[in-house]
């Protein structure tokens, strides 16, 4: 018997999501000469919408030393809000 496996190429946003949740951040002209992204803005925003929908990553951005704008993604922890210490 065999196990059926997907050999159904990665997207560039998955390649680039996976890129991200390694801790290291991108820049629109890293994305297009490492990933060959042509719409760095959309795929963050749609990178933005998945992650942020089930509340425990954020998207995150801060300024690199050239003046561009640099996208990370961060952990967030879950509180349970019924919980009192």
């Amino acid at each position: 018997m065999t196990i059926a496996t997907s050999t159904r190429p990665m997207t560039m946003k998955r390649k680039i999501l996976n890129y991200l949740m390694t801790g290291k951040g991108l820049t629109s002209n890293e994305a297009s000469s490492r990933f060959n992204c042509g719409n760095f803005r959309a795929t963050i925003s749609s990178i933005k919408d998945q992650v942020e929908a089930y509340g425990n990553w954020r998207v995150v951005t801060e300024e690199a030393s050239n003046g561009k704008t640099r996208y990370f993604l961060k952990a967030v922890a879950l509180v349970d809000p019924s919980y009192n210490a």
